[in-house]
């Protein structure tokens, strides 16, 4: 199979493509390299540096490679910059989206696995979430993700283009070459341990007074490789002819931000200052996957399933990655 990875420089495209790789697939990358790291993908890699808006280069691209799948990651996902900057959200990631997949069926793709989100599901009802969950969301950022899935939805049915749309909660983690770097970095577990290590004077906290146990929000934490599989799985499941389909992607149990915190202080042996400051703007207070469905259907099962097991992939990373991708 050759796949076609939007994205690929990226912090979960990146260990996607290692993932392909080792699998034996043919991949190619595109990525804009505004937020991926051209070093986080393996050199002998097809890599094209350009837009997905880009009709041309898309074609280009799919027809020299003999692309038969595509794996679209490329998308801005900041909750909070969607909140403050929403126009820039909805052009990036669902009008660039519709031109993006025109290129792609003109081409003749007609598979594609998409990577959704919780956030398309907003403040939950109930816990877990499952699929069935109504989409709501609180903002921006989960919108473009929404309209994008109702996009597929009518490209299948007009022309045929087949999907799987991957709605995973928060990733997560580290593999031996692939970790997190984000300019700003907004993330919690990324935070967490640069406070760990010296980086950071503190984390900070938004928000102590959601409805939760210990009043801090619960999120659910999925190891990157856990989503490189997945999306493995999705590319096999359409290649055998399935039918467009939804998953959660998680691993069922939800930890707070201050849990999260005191697993990193267990793995890294240090102390993490920590301050309060009010809730972000977008932010529910739980979203916990329900994803029988991914494992029923695609037989896909996380191997990472404790927060420590997943702080520490991304600790060791950080150990040997001091200061990213520059110093890999």
């Amino acid at each position: 199979m050759s796949v076609l990875v939007t994205g690929g420089a990226g912090y979960i495209g990146s260990a996607t493509v290692e993932m392909l790789l080792a699998k034996g697939e043919k991949v190619v990358v595109l990525d804009n390299l505004s937020r991926g790291h051209r070093e986080a993908v393996r050199e002998g890699v097809p890599f094209y540096q350009g837009d997905v808006c880009d009709q041309e280069l898309v074609t280009k691209i799919a027809r020299e490679h003999a692309v038969d799948a595509c794996v679209h990651f490329a998308a801005f996902a900041y909750v909070g910059e969607s909140v403050a900057e929403p126009l820039r959200y909805f052009e990036n990631n669902s009008a660039e989206g519709v031109s993006f997949l025109e290129a792609l069926i003109r081409a003749g793709v007609k598979r594609i696995v998409f990577s959704s989100t919780c956030a398309t599901y907003g403040e939950p009802k109930t816990v877990p979430i499952t699929e069935s969950h109504p989409q709501w969301p609180a903002n921006p950022y989960g919108w473009t993700k929404f309209f994008m899935e109702r996009i597929l939805e009518s490209c299948d049915r007009a022309y045929g283009l087949k999907f799987v749309a991957l709605r995973y909660f928060n990733a997560a983690g580290a593999t031996e070459r692939c970790g997190e770097v984000h300019s700003p970095e907004t993330h919690l577990i990324p935070n967490v341990l640069a406070a760990a290590c010296g980086r950071l004077p503190h984390v900070e906290v938004y928000g102590n007074d959601y409805p939760t146990p210990d009043g801090t929000a619960v999120r659910d934490y999925i190891h990157i490789e856990d989503l490189g599989s997945a999306h493995i799985l999705a590319l096999d499941y359409l290649a055998a002819g399935n039918e467009s389909n939804f998953f959660n992607l998680g691993t069922g149990r939800g930890n707070s931000v201050l849990e999260v915190i005191q697993a990193a202080r267990r793995v890294s042996g240090k102390e993490i200052q920590t301050e309060f400051r009010p809730r972000r703007p977008g932010d529910p207070s739980h979203l916990v996957a329900g994803a029988d469905k991914a494992r029923n259907v695609l037989g896909w099962k996380p191997a990472f399933e404790s927060i420590d097991e997943i702080i520490r992939t991304a600790w060791e990373w950080q150990m040997s990655h001091p200061k990213g991708y520059a110093a890999a």
